[in-house]
């Protein structure tokens, strides 16, 4: 079982450096694309053609595999705290690369959102993973989760068509909401995946079974829709801001998306809940602090442009006014009257 932990510890921490790092090199190709057309954020897709967005997009998916791979070896509770030091790697990673400065609150944030994150993970309930695909199906099709699914398809919707129009490109929480709500729907949907394809080769083929074949549209449904709104994100936001957000909002949603399908939460004793409780106010109270320093550099940067105009103005008042002083002058010199 060592063994195993130790496998899973090592798929981990290279899950973290290669998502981590695929977030910088996205964001890279993402400038250099809107250089040359559209701008992601404004609907453009003309990143598509940058190899430098690909070669980020390849890191994602290898870090991805191994998080996937991990799972199998090591138990939730050790593999997703360690998401967190993807957080820290892209935060370096875009300090000396994309020259993205995060002040002394932002860092302040970025530790909140770890340790609340950690905390909820850790004392998360235990998971009690199913035999079969069609057991998984039993399990999406309850009501209890049937109203989570609505719920979050709501969200979603409501996100797309009235709050990203108004606000997408101010608020954070907005490309950040519609990422982590279908990133939860994914996680539940792949893991069923992963126990077809598991099963298939121990003998058990799962490939029959049309739940399988539905889940696999499903994971494909919100993969594509996690990797646009994420485009959007980066391209709009620091990504130094980007990272820990994204990880806070996916990583709670996850939990909350299995404890209602699997039930994990019934049998809990007060102190695991108070945890998870004190958790949850830590990260709300750390994305709060990001988001707040987000607010401030928009408001310093409208700031220095609002000065920039004013001085430009006073300069063409001054000069027109010279201009006007002196268009009098020479009228009074060569009027006729003199």
């Amino acid at each position: 079982m060592e063994s195993d932990n130790g496998k899973g510890l090592i798929l981990a921490v290279a899950s973290s450096v290669f998502i981590g790092s695929s977030f910088i090199l996205k964001k890279k190709g993402l400038k250099r694309a809107a250089a040359n057309g559209t701008r992601a954020g404004y609907g453009g897709y003309t990143y598509l053609l940058e190899p430098l967005w690909w070669a980020g997009m390849i890191t994602m998916i290898v870090g991805e595999a191994a998080n996937f791979v991990a799972y199998i070896y090591a138990p939730a509770v050790l593999v997703t705290p360690l998401g967190a030091l993807s957080i820290i790697i892209s935060a370096i990673l875009a300090h000396f690369l994309l020259k993205e400065k995060l002040k002394k609150m932002g860092v302040l944030g970025c530790v909140s959102c770890i340790v609340g994150s950690v905390v909820i993970v850790i004392h998360a309930p235990k998971e009690q993973t199913p035999n079969s695909v069609q057991e998984i199906w039993t399990l999406a099709t309850q009501p209890a989760f049937l109203v989570y699914v609505a719920i979050t398809m709501s969200i979603v919707l409501a996100l797309i068509l009235h709050f990203e129009p108004l606000c997408g490109q101010s608020n954070i929480l907005v490309y950040i909401g519609i990422c982590s709500l279908m990133g939860a729907l994914t996680v539940m949907s792949i893991k069923a995946i992963g126990i077809a394809i598991k099963l298939t080769m121990e003998g058990v083929s799962q490939i029959g079974y049309p739940q399988t074949w539905l889940f696999l549209m499903v994971a494909v449904t919100c993969v594509v829709t996690q990797l646009i709104y994420l485009n959007k994100a980066l391209d709009t936001f620091n990504a130094a801001i980007v990272s820990p957000v994204y990880y806070v909002m996916f990583t709670t949603l996850t939990i909350v998306a299995s404890a209602i399908m699997f039930k994990d939460w019934s049998g809990q004793d007060a102190a695991s809940v108070a945890s998870e409780l004190c958790g949850f106010i830590t990260v709300l109270t750390g994305t709060m602090i990001l988001h707040g320093t987000r607010e401030e550099e928009q408001q310093a940067s409208s700031s220095g442009n609002a000065d920039l105009v004013f001085g430009s103005s006073e300069s063409v008042r001054w000069y027109e006014s010279r201009k006007s002083t002196n268009e009098e002058h020479l009228i009074s010199l060569y009027s006729p009257e003199y």
